[in-house]
This record gives C-alpha cells, sequence and structure tokens, in this order.
C-alpha cells in the first residue's frame, strides 16, 4: 500500500512539473524553454531609432557548468519607408557546431541594410576567410541578404548598435521584452570582449 501511494505522488508531482512546463512555454514572450527572444531599441547612423526582434536559441555540446552556445538566432526589422519586414537568420552548422557569428551593426540606408557581424570563434573565423579586421558584412538588397566587402560599407557606418555579447544573456538581465538603447549604452561602456575590439584599422569605435 506505502508502494502504491509513493508511486501516486510521484505521478501526481511529475503531472504538475508537466503542466507547469506546458503554462510557462505556452506564456513565454521574453524567456522560455528553447530559446529567448525579445525586442530592441536600435539607433541608426542617420539619428532615428527603430525596434527589432532577436531571437536566440542555444543548445549543443558543452562544458559542465557553461550554458550550450548560440545555436540558432535571427534578427527581424521593418524598413521604416517601404513597411518591408526583413528577417536575417543564423543557424546551426555542422562545421561549426552551432550558429556563426555575433551580430555587432545594423544599418539602414534608404532600401538598403546592412548587417556587421563577428565571427564566433576560431572555426567561424576560418570558415569565413579569417576576415582583417575580423568582421563579416551582409547587404540586403532585391530581397536578399549577400555577403560584402567591408570596404563597400559606407564609411560612416562606424558604431555598433547591437547587443554582441551573449545577446539573450544582456536581455535577461535588463528585465522586461524591450532592450532600450541607454541600456545598450551602459552595455558598451562596461563590456571589454577583446572579440569585437579590431586591433587594426580601427573602423569601429566601441561606444554607442
Amino acid at each position: 500500500m506505502d508502494n502504491g501511494d509513493g508511486m501516486m505522488k510521484r505521478l501526481t508531482r511529475l503531472g504538475l512539473l508537466l503542466m507547469l512546463g506546458v503554462s510557462m512555454n505556452a506564456g513565454a514572450g521574453f524567456l522560455g524553454f528553447g530559446g529567448t527572444s525579445w525586442k530592441e531599441e536600435v539607433l541608426l547612423n542617420e539619428g532615428s531609432k527603430i525596434i527589432v526582434e532577436r531571437t536566440v536559441d542555444r543548445g549543443g555540446r558543452h562544458e559542465i557548468g557553461q550554458q550550450p552556445p548560440i545555436k540558432n538566432q535571427s534578427v527581424t526589422f521593418t524598413f521604416p519607408i517601404a513597411n518591408e519586414s526583413v528577417t536575417w537568420e543564423d543557424n546551426f552548422t555542422e562545421d561549426i557546431g552551432g550558429a556563426n557569428f555575433l551580430l555587432m551593426q545594423l544599418e539602414i540606408r534608404k532600401d538598403i541594410a546592412y548587417l556587421v557581424a563577428n565571427p564566433m570563434g576560431c572555426l567561424s573565423y576560418n570558415k569565413w576567410g579569417r576576415p582583417n579586421p575580423p568582421y563579416v558584412v551582409f547587404k540586403y538588397q532585391n530581397k536578399a541578404w549577400n555577403r560584402i566587402t567591408l570596404q563597400e560599407l559606407p564609411v560612416v557606418f562606424t558604431t555598433p548598435n547591437l547587443i554582441f555579447s551573449s545577446p539573450d544573456d544582456e536581455a535577461r538581465k535588463a528585465g522586461g521584452a524591450l532592450f532600450q538603447r541607454k541600456k545598450l549604452k551602459l552595455f558598451m561602456n562596461t563590456t571589454s570582449n577583446p572579440n569585437t575590439k579590431p586591433s587594426c584599422a580601427n573602423r569601429f569605435r566601441m561606444h554607442a
């Protein structure tokens, strides 16, 4: 009889945990199982602000005590003039074992968007041709993303305006579903990630 009561208690507890998990997953707008999503206020070079939606999904091999690496990520925004919704995605690849990039900067000029990213780790750095300075630039035009050289990026685009180091963690620390620019400025002033500070050319200024 005791064994039966113990089993019933375990099943009841398991059922409650499952219901709690389903409830949390269904209601997760900011942080949920399987990924993190948030809105981020981005200051463009010409002075206007846009709101972008970002998602980060972690998974894969990792050291004990450390969180899994970024597996998939995306950024979605709307062109202010054309009212066109655009999404850039960075998905898991076998050769890297996760996503490829740390996003640094998003800029919009008329109907063209530019996205600057930092290769995430040595495997990604080698895969993308060991760029020096270590930036990979993408250009969105005619409904397609294509890689361009750093020299093709307009020279006025010099200041990072996205959370670039563990963005999901920083968004969670900030609380709420909108990461505001004033928080990004504080983050930029306190970060010390050497991988995003170029040792030559000094193309990007690490302040907001």
